[in-house]
């Protein structure tokens, strides 16, 4: 057998490259290091434009050319880090280098020492990190996480009257809406959206051990902590005071642990709606040309939701482990976050490969209102709580002397199944008011909805 040109090990960067693409952008190795040289070039841009050492601030055709070799980075770029770091052993290093030679080109030799300066790679790494894991968020995860809400949001209005049987334990319970099940997810995931939106994302600029020590050193007349924060913050990050060598990492574990939230919530949606399709509440629409099963013609299975499961897990599995090993770094430094910050984004693939599949199966299903009332007429037993419920007011009231209403309607209902007739001769017999008489005998399996339809109208809170 003959061996496979190299191929992609992730399915991320396989089979499932279209619907994650984007977030390569920002969360890959090639998107790292051109944070890395526009961190790199912003620093020095900002160390001249304090004069500080001698130096004179840059002119303005010097500075765009600067940050459009950081915005323009792209093959040439990559190509030159990697035959720099095969020397260098050492990826920031290789950036350092690539951005001296840039000066050189530019005929900026005369600065080319305050290239990296006072930094150690943290400083460099810490900063990068924010900003691609920033507009990887914000750009790409988020826009599709809204999109997903959204569609539950419009489901939720559109399906709010289409009353349903509920199953509680798995068994016949009372009814609720399609819509009022469906706006209860977009509640909950209004909540954690908020939480991903307001996080802060930190950085920080002290050098070797968060000290300040070499930058004091070098011109001890500065006011390097005021410096530090300001660089940080054009950067358009939250500057963090105090640390070790790294940032501490807990935003990201903040952020990690609200998304893998997201991804349990899509979770149970997914095993739900699943469930739905399992009863008939959902029709699947059949999609040309597609096919079910290989052997049995007649099956649309419900893969979007199934795929959707798999890649939650997944993604909840590697951002809690993210969130675990990133809260820990051995007295000033260790290495561990390297190689664990790189699977930040197959981390956020896996969450947006769910949401997309989410999405498409969303449209992919109908509801079925005629096997909603079908099974809501097969289930008269449970009005038995409503029953018992208006016996306990009626005798509270004191226009009824029934005994245990409870137990009664145990009696009547209880692993049984029972039918209209049954239930309104039921009533007819019962010592309550005229009124609440009335009441139980107008009610049916698809009317006990209590307020189900309007509670979707909290969704308005949430917005």
């Amino acid at each position: 057998m003959s061996p496979l040109p190299v191929q992609p090990l992730s399915p991320l960067d396989g089979r499932y490259r279209p619907a994650v693409s984007a977030l390569g952008e920002h969360l890959s190795e090639a998107g790292l290091n051109r944070a890395r040289v526009h961190v790199e070039v912003e620093w020095l841009i900002f160390l001249t434009s304090k004069s500080l050492f001698g130096s004179s601030p840059m002119s303005a055709d010097q500075v765009t050319a600067l940050r459009a070799f950081a915005t323009d980075f792209g093959q040439e770029q990559i190509d030159e880090l990697a035959r720099l770091e095969a020397t260098t052993r050492h990826d920031v290093k290789a950036v350092e280098y690539l951005v001296r030679a840039k000066l050189d080109e530019l005929g900026l030799t005369a600065i080319a020492e305050l290239t990296h300066f006072a930094a150690t790679s943290e400083d460099i790494n810490n900063l990068s990190y924010a900003l691609t894991i920033s507009d990887a968020v914000r750009e790409v995860w988020l826009p599709k996480f809204r999109t997903v809400i959204d569609a539950l949001r419009a489901q939720s209005e559109l399906m709010r009257d289409n009353a349903m049987l509920a199953h509680t334990h798995g068994q016949p319970a009372t009814p609720t809406t399609m819509g009022k099940e469906f706006a209860v997810f977009v509640y909950r995931l209004d909540r954690i959206l908020t939480r991903v939106e307001g996080i802060s994302y930190l950085g920080k600029f002290s050098g070797a051990t968060g000290t300040f020590a070499a930058h004091l050193a070098a011109d001890p007349e500065q006011n390097w902590p005021a410096l530090s924060k300001e660089f940080v913050e054009s950067l358009g990050l939250d500057w963090n005071p105090l640390t070790t060598q790294i940032e501490s990492h807990d935003w990201q574990v903040e952020l990690y642990q609200a998304t893998s939230h997201a991804n349990r919530v899509l979770h149970n949606l997914c095993t739900d709606v699943w469930s739905y399709i399992s009863m008939g509440y959902f029709r699947q629409i059949p999609q040309a040309g597609a096919t079910g099963s290989s052997t049995m013609p007649h099956k649309i299975n419900p893969i979007r939701f199934e795929n959707a499961e798999a890649n939650l897990e997944l993604s909840s599995a590697l951002l809690e482990s993210l969130a675990q090993t990133l809260v820990t770094s051995r007295l000033q430094r260790d290495l561990t976050d390297s190689t664990t910050q790189r699977n930040v984004g197959v981390a956020y693939g896996h969450s947006l490969l769910a949401l997309d599949n989410i999405e498409r199966g969303l449209k992919e299903i109908a509801l079925d209102p005629v096997a909603l009332d079908a099974d809501l007429d097969s289930n008269w037993e449970i009005l038995g709580e409503a029953i018992q419920t208006v016996i306990r007011a009626e005798v509270t009231a004191g226009r009824s002397t029934i005994s245990d209403p409870y137990a009664i309607l145990k009696e009547l209902t209880r692993g049984k199944r029972i039918n209209t007739v049954d239930l309104t001769e039921f009533i007819s017999g019962l010592d309550i008011g005229a009124d609440a008489k009335a009441r139980l005998q107008a009610l049916t399996p698809a009317t006990y909805v209590g307020l189900a339809s309007s509670l979707v109208d909290y969704l308005g809170d949430t917005k």
